[in-house]
């Protein structure tokens, strides 16, 4: 499986920005899909993810900003985010999940990132 994010960018504080996670297969087939960053100095940290059920979960910080979807007809999986704060800078990595179970899964796969940059 490749994975491909994009749509990072420099944004103020405030602003929005759609990431996309382009899914080299049927999407449908993959059992969670999700969306992970990585801010300078500190370990990458999980910040959204979908089932193939449709159910999300997200960390507690971007909880009501951050929105996680599936488009099964285009395999992507976007991420709106809204009401960016400079703590949201990071690089957000893309996720697929097989053989999981509660959202931890027995085999992953990785995109390269995209930088988010919010500036206050």
């Amino acid at each position: 499986v490749q994975l491909q994010a994009s749509g990072g960018g420099l944004v103020q504080a405030g602003g929005s920005l759609r990431l996309s996670c382009a899914v080299s297969e049927s999407i449908w087939r993959i059992d969670v899909m999700g969306w992970y960053r990585q801010a300078p100095g500190k370990q990458r940290e999980l910040v959204a993810q979908i089932t193939s059920g449709d159910e999300t979960k997200y960390a507690d910080s971007v909880k009501g900003r951050f929105t996680i979807s599936r488009d099964n007809a285009e395999n992507t999986v976007p991420l709106e985010i809204n009401n960016l704060k400079p703590e949201d800078t990071a690089v957000y990595y893309c996720n697929a999940g097989f053989g999981c179970a509660h959202y931890e899964c027995f085999t992953q796969y990785w995109g390269q990132g995209t930088l988010v940059t919010v500036s206050s």
